[in-house]
């Protein structure tokens, strides 16, 4: 049994719960609490739970004496577990009310193939499941949810490095920053041979994450542990004071929340230069000033459109990151491919300079958005929609590439605009064919011998008619 099938059979469960009115959202957050203790089986690790609530214990159980149980065991690992335990049980609670419930979601999971699925990878079992939660338009969760081929694309083009420091400051699920520690994975020849306490640091302290959600900071510690990673993931609010700790990094990638603070309330950090109760230029705020200013820290985000043009504290915002960034590119993505259709989102890449202005000389665009295929559930983006946008990024020479889609705008035209940097779309054939549209020179002329011709034809009627009545 292929992963794929084991998350289609995980999946199918949900149908067990609609009695119980539990929605998919929590579903995904009650099975994590379930195949935690199962994978610790299944794995060996068993040790960091308490003898009393590992897996056989729960599995042997039925009836009432089953819910009582797991309800017990929740508040126990909640309270009292330690380490990853702890944090991913903390405050759980269940929301199945049948017994026979809880009995079949035990029973389908203790009999899934977990010898393939161990072959295969159990991360990559959760993040499948985590992938059809975000599918799945009534779970709500594709608003933390990020195309894994547009996480690949980004972290490709950042190059993350053994050693470097690594943060998502809205980590979900924390996608990308598995990305990210795969990546070093699979371009570090011997990896776990690294020197001095490289390895460790790898799996402990390179990548981290900030995730306000509860349920969904507990999906990524989930995530992560199974995937080997233990690197802190904190519960909080990166635009609170809280966020202040998240600094010193050598990379950045994110996909921030959209929209505004609730109420309209400005944000709390009182470090911010600019206050706005638009939440992603907030985090554009606190991504440039986390990065390390060493001339070589960086980061990639993906950021709404209005981002890149709304005026006053947006303005600023905007200078502000040209001045201590090199905002070196903008790819402009296609709607469609995150949970909200018609949403426009573009990817800002960028590299912290060592000074804190004049560190944009120019911008290049790359327009993913015109002319391209309508996508969504039934046509996913693919790896091979971004050949064109790898080839230009990549280029030793940008100026060389031939491609419509590429474009450049230097730091003096941009300010011209208005510092706006709602730049580089190409002409969209789809809502109109400019080749048929008549010059309007010509089209002023056509005219005015038209006018000239009705007026010529007006005086002739007249002198008739003039004509007639002095005849009579």
């Amino acid at each position: 049994m292929t992963n794929q099938e084991i998350v289609s059979k995980l999946w199918n469960l949900c149908n067990v719960l609609r009695d119980d009115g539990i929605t998919y959202h929590q579903y995904v957050t009650e099975l994590t609490y379930i195949l935690f203790l199962k994978m610790a089986k299944e794995t060996g690790t068993e040790s960091q739970f308490p003898e009393e609530y590992r897996w056989d214990r729960l599995a042997g159980k039925s009836g009432l004496e089953l819910k009582g149980f797991y309800k017990k065991l929740l508040a126990h690992l909640g309270e009292k577990g330690t380490g990853r335990v702890r944090e991913i049980y903390q405050g759980a609670a269940t929301n199945i009310e049948e017994p026979k419930n809880l009995e079949k979601i035990i029973a389908t999971i203790d009999g899934l193939d977990w010898f393939s699925a161990k072959e295969e990878g159990l991360g990559g079992l959760y993040e499948g499941l985590l992938e059809k939660n975000a599918n799945e338009k009534k779970s709500g969760a594709g608003q933390y949810f990020t195309p894994r081929v547009l996480i690949d694309v980004m972290t490709r083009m950042m190059k993350p490095q053994p050693g470097e420091r690594c943060n998502d400051p809205a980590c979900g699920t924390f996608g990308f920053m598995i990305a990210a520690y795969q990546y070093v994975k699979d371009h570090t020849d011997d990896f776990w041979s690294l020197e001095g306490d490289l390895p460790e640091f790898e799996k402990k302290e390179a990548f981290s994450g900030c995730e306000l959600v509860h349920d969904t900071h507990r999906l990524a510690l989930m995530n992560a542990m199974l995937h080997d990673m233990e690197g802190p993931i904190f519960l909080g609010d990166t635009l609170s004071n809280f966020g202040k700790q998240l600094s010193g990094f050598d990379l950045v990638l994110t996909n921030p929340p959209f929209g505004t603070k609730k109420g309209g309330e400005r944000a709390a950090r009182d470090d911010f230069t600019y206050s706005t109760s638009n939440k992603q230029l907030n985090f554009l705020q606190h991504i440039y000033r986390s990065l390390k200013a060493d001339g070589k820290a960086r980061a990639a985000v993906v950021l709404p459109d209005n981002v890149l043009f709304s005026d006053d504290d947006g303005e600023e915002i905007r200078i502000d990151l040209m001045d201590k960034c090199d905002l070196h590119t903008v790819l402009r993505l296609p709607t469609g491919i995150f949970y909200a259709q018609g949403v426009k989102t573009n990817v800002l890449f960028f590299t912290r300079g060592r000074t804190d202005k004049g560190n944009t000389r120019e911008v290049w665009f790359y327009d993913m958005r015109t002319n391209m295929p309508a996508f969504g559930k039934t046509s996913p983006l693919k790896p091979a929609h971004f050949a064109g946008f790898e080839a230009a990024f990549t280029a030793g020479d940008r100026r060389a590439v031939q491609d419509e889609r590429w474009s450049v705008f230097t730091r003096e035209q941009i300010d011209k605009k208005g510092n706006s940097l709602d730049l580089g779309l190409i002409r969209d054939d789809s809502v109109l064919d400019y080749s048929d549209l008549p010059d309007p020179a010509d089209s002023a002329e056509e005219t005015a011998a038209q006018l000239e011709e009705a007026v010529d034809l007006l005086n002739s009627v007249a002198r008739e008619l003039r004509t007639r009545m002095g005849a009579q």
